[in-house]
C-alpha cells in the first residue's frame, strides 16, 4: 500500500509562480529577477561553490574555519562578563533535548521540560532576590532596568500623575542608563540620573515615583546603606528597584531583606556566554502584590487531566500583542 501524500506548503509550485507573473506582467522568472535585481549587482558567472560534502566533513571544515579566531580575554565589564559553562551544566541541561524542546510563544505548555526549567530558573531568582514572585526572564539588564522603571510608574499611578519622577542612580550601567532614558521619554516618564542615598532622597524637591538603586554599583562597589536608603524613599512615597548581580546575592543582603520593592538584573554571570552582547536571560522579581503589573510571563504548576503535576504558563502579559502602548510589556520570554 502506498503511503498516504501529504501535501506541505514549500513554496509556490508551477501554476502558483505562472499566477505571479501573469499578476505582475512577467513572462519568466529570470525576466522578474532582471527587473528587479540592479544590473551593477548582478551575477553572470557561476558562484564557483566546491563539491557539497557529508554532515560530517562539513562539521569539521566549519571546525577549521573557527580554529582561525584569535580567543582573547574579554574585559568588557559593565554588566558583561565572560564566564564559564561548567561541563555538567552544558551537558546535561544545554545539550539535553528534554529540557530545549521547540515550542511556539503561544502553546508552551507542548514543551513540558523547556517550562520546567523556566520553572526552576524563577525559583532560583527568588530565593537570592529574597521576593515571592519573579518572571521567567526577560531580554538583559538594561531592558529590565527600563521595564522595572516603566512597572513603577504604572504601580504608583497616583505619584505620577502629580508629576513625580523616578530617580536613577548615577551608578547604574551605562547600558541600563541609556535605554532606560530612552524608553521613559518615549512613555512620557519623567526620571533624574543623580545620586541616590539616604539625605539626598529627603532633600529631593518634588514627588518621587520611584528610585532604580544599582547594588554593586558599576564600579563593584557594594552598598552599605541599602536599607536605609530605601527606608527614605519609601518615606517618600516612592518605590524601589535594586538592580543587582544575581551571583553576589550568595555573599550579600538581598534586595528583598533590604526591603526593595523590585529586583532587576543579569543572570549572564551564571554561565552563560556573552554571544557578542546579548541576550542574557535578565530577572525581574516582585513583591506580591504587584505581580500583575510585571513584564514578561511567569510560569506556574499545574495538574493534567490525569493528575500529574504539569507545567503551565500562569501569567503572560499578552497585552503586548494587542494594546501597543498601553501593554505592560513589549518583552516576550
Amino acid at each position: 500500500m502506498a503511503a498516504p501524500h501529504f501535501r506541505r506548503h514549500i513554496g509556490p509550485n508551477a501554476t502558483d509562480t505562472q499566477a505571479i507573473l501573469d499578476t505582475l506582467g512577467y513572462e519568466s522568472t529570470a525576466a522578474l529577477a532582471a527587473a528587479a535585481v540592479p544590473a551593477s549587482i548582478a551575477q553572470t558567472t557561476p558562484i564557483g561553490l566546491a563539491p557539497a560534502l557529508n554532515e560530517q566533513d562539513a562539521l569539521a571544515t566549519l571546525k577549521g574555519f573557527a580554529d582561525k579566531n584569535t580567543l582573547k580575554k574579554q574585559l568588557i565589564g559593565a554588566g558583561y562578563y565572560d564566564t564559564v559553562t561548567p561541563a555538567v551544566i552544558r551537558r546535561n541541561i544545554v545539550e539535553n533535548p528534554a529540557w530545549y524542546t521547540a515550542y511556539t510563544p503561544y502553546q508552551p505548555e507542548i514543551s513540558q521540560g523547556r517550562l520546567e526549567a523556566l520553572l526552576n530558573f524563577q525559583t532560583m531568582v527568588e530565593d537570592l532576590t529574597g521576593l515571592p514572585v519573579a518572571g521567567a526572564s526577560l531580554l538583559d539588564e538594561a531592558t529590565a532596568v527600563a521595564e522595572a522603571t516603566q512597572m513603577m510608574a504604572r504601580q504608583n499611578a497616583k505619584a505620577a500623575k502629580k508629576g513625580g519622577v523616578v530617580l536613577l542612580d548615577e551608578a547604574l550601567h551605562d547600558s541600563s542608563l541609556n535605554i532606560t532614558l530612552a524608553r521613559a521619554a518615549a512613555a512620557g516618564i519623567p526620571v533624574v540620573i543623580t545620586t541616590v542615598d539616604a539625605a539626598s532622597v529627603a532633600a529631593f524637591d518634588g514627588e518621587i515615583v520611584g528610585a532604580v538603586i544599582s547594588n554593586p554599583a558599576t564600579t563593584g562597589e557594594l552598598r552599605a546603606d541599602l536599607p536605609e536608603v530605601i527606608a527614605a524613599v519609601h518615606d517618600r512615597g516612592g518605590l524601589v528597584t535594586v538592580a543587582a548581580d544575581l551571583l553576589a546575592q550568595v555573599l550579600v543582603q538581598s534586595p528583598g531583606e533590604a526591603g526593595a520593592d523590585i529586583a532587576v538584573g543579569s543572570a549572564q554571570r551564571f554561565g552563560v556566554p556573552l554571544f557578542f552582547g546579548g541576550p542574557h536571560a535578565a530577572f525581574l522579581a516582585c513583591r506580591a502584590e504587584y505581580q500583575r503589573k510585571m513584564p514578561g510571563r511567569i510560569v506556574g504548576v499545574s495538574v493534567d487531566a490525569d493528575g500529574t503535576p504539569a507545567y503551565r504558563l500562569a501569567l503572560q502579559t499578552r497585552e503586548q500583542h494587542i494594546r501597543r502602548d498601553k501593554a505592560t510589556s513589549n518583552i516576550c520570554t
